[in-house]
């Protein structure tokens, strides 16, 4: 552990601000990030073959990537270190105790250098694995590729601290909410056909089609759209569902507030990861299967697994058209179980695990109500007492609102919903909690008319 230390004292790193940071300043530097975001996916890497990657479409969506450009890794190296370290930190194989401001500071270097080792890994694999493809696969092109691979995902760790202490929120969820809300909107109002018999727009299909008296069609493209709807409402309704602790000053009798602990209690974290992993999951079978070993299953041209363990694993997104249509089969109900199942157990998993390794656990929440001088009236000034009340809804917080986050995604993406349902789920999330955290921490220092909107 001392090792590790010494070596992340010496890795780049954004500085903490020592001063307070204005809501313009910090909405300027949020800006600036997204824009960098956007243009570096249009920056492709040197040395490569041209070539599509429609089929990796999911894949950059969840990772907010964009394939053959400086940023085709991603968040991913990123949730990818998080998901290991909150494993062995979880089974008690790290010797962290993250209720300590240290051991917590520790936790976060040692994610920064194991985010670094997973941008090479990742890097060596796209390319090796032929998902990144140089123009000669020479040992000299390789190396260049994969450093410019892992030069691009150290870049967005650097953005994501920029954003993190600089500016609103944090840059994983702003780069998810980009990736995703652009794949959405081509989706909907994308007018242009390629070629086909309708626009690839849904909008502009139903319109042409309910124009022509075929409904069967109209209806088909409307269906995602209404299915994102529902998901939006129910995303926003549940974020408004909390529990309030009553809480009162111990120095001043009549005086207290209440302390919310919301239904989902750990955000959209649990289902980030969880995409995360199954995202990797869908890749490492994909790469393993173009050199033949296909015991995690075998893929079509458009990169969905046909056979073995990741077919299960990928959501039937046809399965409520399949209802309307009549092609409905017991193979697709086994399928939509399995993948729900999957996406509720380890939503639940990661959860808890967030709970545990972010300060959001009873004993910290205790410690902040202690620090402030409150305490839950009827009890002692006892922070151990606040701490067992606090557990008895944490603890089901973080498994209930877990599993209604997987619930929902899975659900969204069984519909169809458009950007698919955990990116909907994602960038629904994420743009509330961004609208939330503004308008609770700097509604004082806006204009009167920008105010307005967040009042």
């Amino acid at each position: 552990m001392s090792l590790l230390d010494n070596i992340a004292r010496f890795l780049p790193s954004v500085e903490t601000p020592k001063h307070f940071v204005s809501f313009k300043t910090r909405m300027l530097w949020t800006g600036i990030i997204l824009f960098l975001f956007l243009l570096m996916g249009y920056i492709s890497l040197y040395g490569i073959s041209e070539r599509t990657y429609e089929r990796f479409t999911f894949l950059e969506m969840i990772l907010g990537s964009s394939m053959g450009s400086i940023i085709s890794l991603g968040i991913g190296p990123i949730v990818t270190a998080s998901i290991i370290l909150q494993l062995l930190v979880g089974a008690k194989l790290l010797p962290l105790d993250l209720t300590k401001k240290e051991d917590r500071e520790r936790f976060q270097s040692l994610q920064k250098i194991l985010t670094i080792v997973f941008c090479f890994l990742e890097g060596s694999a796209y390319v090796i694995f032929g998902v990144i493809q140089p123009t000669q696969p020479t040992l000299e092109n390789i190396l260049l590729v994969t450093l410019q691979l892992a030069f691009g995902g150290f870049v967005i760790l650097l953005m994501d601290e920029v954003v993190s202490k600089w500016g609103i929120g944090s840059g994983v969820s702003l780069f998810i909410a980009a990736g995703v809300s652009r794949s959405i909107f081509i989706r909907i109002f994308n007018p242009f056909s390629f070629g086909g018999e309708y626009p690839a727009g849904l909008i502009p299909q139903a319109i042409i089609a309910i124009s022509r008296g075929e409904m069967e069609v109209a209806i088909d493209a409307l269906l995602p759209i209404f299915a994102t709807i529902l998901v939006f409402l129910l995303v926003v309704y549940a974020q408004g569902i909390e529990v309030e602790i009553p809480l009162a000053f111990g120095a001043l009798s009549g005086f207290g507030r209440r302390w919310p602990l919301k239904f989902i209690y750990t955000s959209n974290i649990p289902i980030i990861l969880t995409s995360a992993l199954l995202a990797n999951l869908m890749l490492l079978g994909s790469m393993m299967a173009a050199k033949g070993i296909t015991f995690l299953g075998e893929f079509d041209e458009n990169n969905n697994p046909i056979s073995g363990i990741l077919y299960y694993l990928s959501p039937p997104r046809n399965l409520a058209l399949s209802l309307i249509h009549g092609t409905f089969t017991i193979d697709m109900l086994f399928k939509a179980f399995v993948y729900t199942l999957f996406i509720c157990i380890f939503a639940i998993i990661f959860s808890v695990l967030w709970v545990q390794t972010s300060g959001m656990d009873a004993r910290s929440v205790a410690e902040q109500i202690q620090s402030i001088g409150m305490q839950i009236p009827g009890f002692r000034r006892d922070p151990r007492i606040i701490e067992d009340v606090l557990a008895r809804y944490i603890n089901v917080l973080a498994v209930v609102g877990g599993a209604f986050v997987g619930l929902l995604a899975s659900f969204a993406d069984l519909t169809g919903a458009v950007g698919s349902g955990t990116g909907i789920l994602l960038t629904v999330m994420i743009i509330y909690n961004f609208y939330e955290q503004i308008s609770m921490r700097y509604i004082e220092e806006m204009h009167p008319m920008l105010r307005s909107l967040f009042e």
